[in-house]
């Protein structure tokens, strides 16, 4: 993905299977996309919970989950709530059945980090959980927050 290039609309869907364009839903907003799958360990063990500390960290981004579906297999609400020690969503997440969005973004694996700037620019794209990626998300964060701040 060249991050020069602005992106024009993020259609996913809801748990209802209604499509969600996040551009639109979420206009004019720092996003925060979390492309991820339950069944990937980094994700649920060490993205998720990153997730979530930026959520409360950077009160004016929009985090975002992306379940990216690999397989014919239906992924339903219960199956993303099962992954979380409490019965509701941390942030909200959004279905990518099959993995459009995931396949858009050039993602290298789950995790990938996508950082939207207000405009639809894409500011960073970083793939992975562990010390690095975060170090590297940190900074984008900071970077993107002071600039558009």
């Amino acid at each position: 993905m060249d991050t020069s290039k602005t992106v024009t609309s993020i259609k996913v869907t809801d748990f209802n299977q209604n499509e969600v364009d996040l551009l639109k839903k979420y206009a004019n907003k720092i996003l925060l996309l979390l492309f991820y799958n339950n069944a990937c360990l980094g994700c649920t063990g060490r993205a998720i919970p990153l997730a979530y500390k930026f959520k409360q960290t950077y009160q004016d981004i929009e985090v975002i989950g992306i379940h990216s579906n690999f397989s014919s297999n239906t992924v339903t609400k219960e199956d993303i709530l099962s992954i979380f020690t409490i019965n509701e969503l941390p942030f909200p997440i959004y279905m990518d059945n099959n993995h459009e969005m995931y396949d858009f973004f050039n993602s290298e694996g789950t995790p990938q980090w996508v950082l939207l700037t207000p405009k639809g620019e894409v500011y960073r794209s970083i793939f992975g959980s562990q010390d690095n990626a975060q170090n590297r998300l940190y900074y984008a964060l900071e970077s993107l927050t002071e600039n558009e701040g």
